[in-house]
């Protein structure tokens, strides 16, 4: 496990030395930026950061400039700390591609789960392919491919679909969706699932009409027929 870099970004240095030190006794390479500005240097400087604990509020270059910046480039899982727990700050978070919300004061001990459970499924190994309706999603390399065309998805998306292609025409919840994908319970809006299935459709094309609504309780995948 040492061999997991993880950057942790916070302007506080009470925060990161907290944040770390639960990290480090877990067996993770921690990596510390103090703002927005160090945190782009160290992530593109060093080599294989396999996750970013990313606050908002930073002096210089805030978290979402970060999140932004990062995402033209990466599809690393992004953990995003906040002081502010409002809904239209949770969402903004998600449209950016952030794969986890945590509003501060948090348990340092529930941090290091959802971390461990976020690179758990990044890093798991499967050996199969899904091939589904001009569809192939290859699980170990993370990868989607659309009648041979890679699909460009976030982490998150990249989750939400495998979930949906493993589960092919049962109706899933929402909250079945975020207990699932997410890994844990989530008391959100149920726009947070809303607003991921949106973005997958819209990057599969003809293919998002896979993804089913089902008014009043959630999604069902399924390919038609002839």
């Amino acid at each position: 496990m040492e061999d997991i870099k993880i950057l942790v970004v916070d302007d506080e240095q009470r925060m990161r030395k907290l944040v770390r030190d639960f990290l480090v006794r877990k067996g993770y390479q921690v990596l510390e930026a103090s703002d927005g500005e160090e945190a782009i240097d160290v992530f593109f400087s060093e080599k294989n950061i396999e996750l970013v604990i990313l606050d908002v509020m930073m002096p210089r270059m805030d978290g979402w400039a970060v999140c932004r910046e990062i995402r033209q480039y990466s599809q690393v899982p992004i953990v995003m700390l906040t002081a502010k727990s409002g809904e239209k700050d949770e969402l903004l978070g998600f449209e950016l591609g952030v794969d986890e919300y945590i509003s501060k004061p948090f348990s340092p001990k529930v941090l290091v789960a959802r971390v461990e459970a976020i690179l758990r499924r990044a890093g798991a190994s499967y050996e199969d392919v899904l091939e589904i309706g001009g569809i192939t999603l290859d699980k170990s390399a993370h990868e989607v491919t659309i009648d041979g065309q890679k699909l460009e998805l976030s982490f998150k998306e990249f989750e939400l679909l495998t979930y949906f292609i493993d589960n092919k025409g049962i109706a899933l919840s929402r909250e079945k969706i975020l207990n699932n994908v997410w890994n844990y319970d989530y008391y959100g809006d149920a726009r947070t699932i809303d607003t991921h299935v949106k973005k997958l459709r819209n990057k599969m094309g003809d293919k998002g009409s896979y993804i089913k609504t089902i008014w009043g309780m959630g999604y069902k995948f399924e390919v038609e027929q002839g």
